[in-house]
């Protein structure tokens, strides 16, 4: 379901800028065991993970200034490696006929435009009701790099699901806005921080980075609660390379935190089995769809990171596929 076309939002365009909301809608929050809850132990280390001698490389491939045109025999081969989901629409429906489907959205470059500022990251009005009417049907969450707050003072709907950190801060719909599928009890809201405990480690990098970062024109340090974003979308690629030795000096105190690469971004998140895949795990256990053959998970997102939810969506279809199987035979 990826945006194989995604890179043609390279080149940013204007948002107009909107008044941030607290994420304040959920009522007081039961903790959960979440580093338990996965649905599988799955081993999916490495994934988006560029080894420190290709990184500037790695940074330039990852972050391109225009889509490449292909076409003819090279067009045809890659798109049978990524086939669109659009041109699959009727496979799709019919594979889900009968099963309750789940959404899960990323949020930027998926629901709103790439913009040079994240701040002015919004998303229309039009999308946000096309949201809103997918969640009317089926448990719908916004899974993103972003924190939960900027998140949702973007989406502004509070019967989602909300997995913000790259999956490391879950909350769920308030009571008042439940609808019919889901679980939990009333006044019981749906959370999970696996990264409480690198909360200090976080802010004090952050206000490391942010002084650093403040010699190198056009460079961006995002707060995202349990990770940090460094945004060179508006650097000159003259300077992504001191860009990216000015991060790593920074990380070598910081043996807890590892850095990974996105669209013109640099992720610095905690050393822990976690990342967006998890928590699309973490969500449907919750909502009492693990390994079950009748649920039918569709994620959507255009970047590096959402691979790690693609993996176990890939993974999990497998899984159910092969115990319907052993069950038939």
């Amino acid at each position: 379901m990826t945006n194989h076309a995604g890179f043609a939002a390279e080149d940013a365009v204007p948002a107009p800028a909107q008044a941030g909301r607290h994420f304040s809608s959920f009522l007081t929050a039961r903790r959960i065991d979440c580093k338990k809850s996965a649905v599988l132990p799955m081993d999916l280390s490495g994934a988006g993970v560029t080894r420190p001698g290709s990184w500037l490389d790695s940074m330039r491939a990852s972050s391109p200034r225009h889509a490449k045109p292909i076409a003819g025999d090279e067009h045809e081969d890659w798109m049978e490696k990524h086939p669109s989901a659009l041109s699959c629409f009727e496979a799709v429906v019919a594979e889900a006929k009968g099963k309750q489907i789940v959404m899960f959205l990323d949020y930027d470059g998926t629901l709103s435009p790439i913009v040079a500022d994240p701040d002015r990251a919004v998303m229309t009005e039009d999308m946000r009701d096309a949201v809103r009417r997918v969640a009317e049907h089926f448990p719908t969450a916004i899974v993103s790099g972003r924190c939960i707050d900027k998140v949702f003072s973007f989406v502004k709907l509070e019967e989602l699901y909300y997995a913000g950190s790259h999956g490391m801060d879950i909350k769920g719909p308030t009571a008042a806005s439940d609808s019919h599928y889901h679980i939990k009890a009333k006044g019981d809201a749906l959370t999970c921080q696996p990264a409480s405990e690198f909360l200090p480690v976080i802010e004090e990098v952050y206000q490391e980075l942010t002084a650093r970062m403040a010699a190198i024109r056009g460079a961006l340090v995002e707060h995202n609660k349990f990770c940090l974003s460094v945004h060179f979308r508006c650097v000159d690629e003259q300077e992504w390379g001191a860009l990216e030795a000015q991060v790593r000096a920074v990380l070598q105190g910081y043996p807890d935190l590892h850095l990974t690469k996105g669209r013109k971004v640099l992720e610095i998140r905690p050393v822990i089995d976690w990342d967006k895949g998890s928590a699309l795990q973490f969500l449907l256990k919750s909502l009492g769809y693990a390994g079950r053959s009748d649920v039918f998970p569709i994620y959507i997102g255009d970047d590096r990171t959402d691979e790690d939810a693609f993996k176990v969506k890939e993974f999990l279809s497998k899984l159910v596929k092969s115990k319907s199987n052993g069950a038939k035979g």
